[in-house]
């Protein structure tokens, strides 16, 4: 039996397809891409914003369409958060959510062996549960594994939707992770990625913390980079930005979840801090890690529902000064289920896309001048494509993207280089 994902969505989405792979290559199937003709078609679904809803129908309409006789299967956060709209998808012969991703198997075994129909089996979530365990031992990178530590989030934001998605949050126990961390490590991997729906919520539901989680994974031999997915600034405490700080092996790159740089806005999506507030805990980051060795990346979203052109500008000023290395911005996608979906003052389309443009050209230029700002320095790499037998392209503790002449090394080995110019996309280095 041949089996293909299609994954839409975050690091955690591609976490859970990778290790649904692994479970069905552990019960017999052979997993093929997307372009070879398979038995079992899944959609590993995102609902973020709609047009994820629309892909993950239409590659389910074209799956069914072009191979008739196979089982498609829609599972993820779609079918969580809107159950009765995806249990109503006809090209869809198994519907699963977010939960109990170990049932598909079995699901779609009942529908592949004639015993049912079709099958929908959204389990909601509950008080209490607790988190699902799907380790993983391969990855398509090969060089760094993402780590899932974490699922849910207690947050009501007014503009996010994964909440309803994902449930509560949930940790992972902490002796799973490390017994991961050191599979990974007999495996080859030597940077590893904590990934999670809520990270700083880790252990707030068993109490340990995630402060307390790296410094035992930096102790796990043969792991060299720890590397941490998004954070919320207002889940970083002063001791634990000492105690982060003290952990040699974790990478100085923070991924500070920003969403806008003006207060008015942050206030009418409910989140949690001012701009002052975050602004004071990146400057306690640069203190604590040497400003010079901290790189700080971000999303923000434009367009957001009340923004005026004055607030947008407010919000453009404060990101271009923060001097992030990389800024993911977002022009506001509407969504059903969420509280800003029936916000007044709802902003035109093109009026979005045209600040989502004017604010990307406005980080890359600072983008740029960071970079510029790096030329000369010594740095650490991780080699991760090679382009010849020499070159790689790879990406420092900070993670800047670099091109890099590495003679007589492999995939997954980590060189000290000097960093050179910019290119627009990557960093050319030397090594040393």
């Amino acid at each position: 039996m041949r089996v293909t994902f299609y994954t839409l969505g975050c690091k955690v989405n591609q976490n859970e397809t990778g290790a649904l792979a692994q479970l069905f290559e552990e019960n017999g199937y052979t997993v093929v891409s997307n372009e070879e003709g398979a038995d079992v078609y899944i959609v590993n679904s995102c609902t973020v914003t709609n047009f994820g809803d629309q892909k993950s129908r239409k590659w389910l309409r074209r799956a069914k369409r072009e191979n008739p006789g196979a089982v498609t299967v829609l599972t993820g956060c779609y079918p969580q958060a809107f159950p009765e709209e995806a249990a109503e998808i006809a090209e869809a012969d198994v519907v699963t959510g977010s939960g109990n991703r170990h049932a598909i198997l079995a699901d779609v075994q009942k529908v592949l062996n004639g015993e049912e129909e079709r099958v929908v089996d959204i389990r909601p979530h509950e008080k209490g549960e607790r988190f699902e365990e799907l380790p993983m031992d391969k990855f398509a990178e090969h060089t760094r594994a993402f780590v899932k530590v974490e699922d849910g989030c207690n947050r009501r934001c007014a503009y996010c939707v994964i909440p309803r998605a994902r449930g509560p949050v949930r940790s992972r126990d902490e002796a799973s992770v490390l017994e991961e961390l050191r599979r990974l490590s007999d495996a080859g991997y030597k940077e590893v990625v904590l990934t999670a729906i809520s990270l700083p919520s880790y252990g707030t539901d068993s109490g340990t913390s995630l402060v307390e989680l790296i410094e035992k994974a930096a102790e796990v031999p043969g792991i060299e980079r720890i590397r941490l997915g998004s954070l919320d600034p207002d889940m970083l405490h002063d001791e634990d930005i000492l105690r982060m700080a003290g952990v040699k092996k974790l990478c100085p790159q923070f991924h500070l979840s920003l969403q806008s740089g003006c207060d008015k806005t942050l206030r009418a999506m409910r989140r949690p801090y001012t701009t002052a507030q975050y602004a004071d805990i990146a400057a306690k980051l640069r203190e604590a890690f040497g400003a010079e060795k901290v790189s700080f990346t971000t999303d923000v979203i434009v367009g957001f529902p009340g923004e005026t052109e004055e607030d947008f500008e407010a919000s453009m000023a404060f990101v271009t000064g923060m001097q992030f290395l990389k800024v993911h911005v977002f022009p506001y996608s509407r969504r059903e289920g969420t509280a800003a979906y029936d916000f007044p003052g709802q902003v035109p389309e093109h009026e979005k896309e045209s600040r989502s443009r004017r604010m990307t050209a406005a980080v890359e230029e600072v983008r740029a001048a960071e970079v510029a700002a790096m030329q000369g320095r010594t740095a650490s790499v991780l080699l991760e494509t090679p382009l010849s037998n020499t070159l790689f392209t790879g990406y420092t503790k900070q993670y800047l993207p670099v091109l890099v002449s590495a003679p007589g090394h492999k995939t997954g080995d980590i060189v000290d280089v000097t960093l050179g110019a910019w290119d627009g996309k990557r960093c050319r280095a030397e090594s040393i």
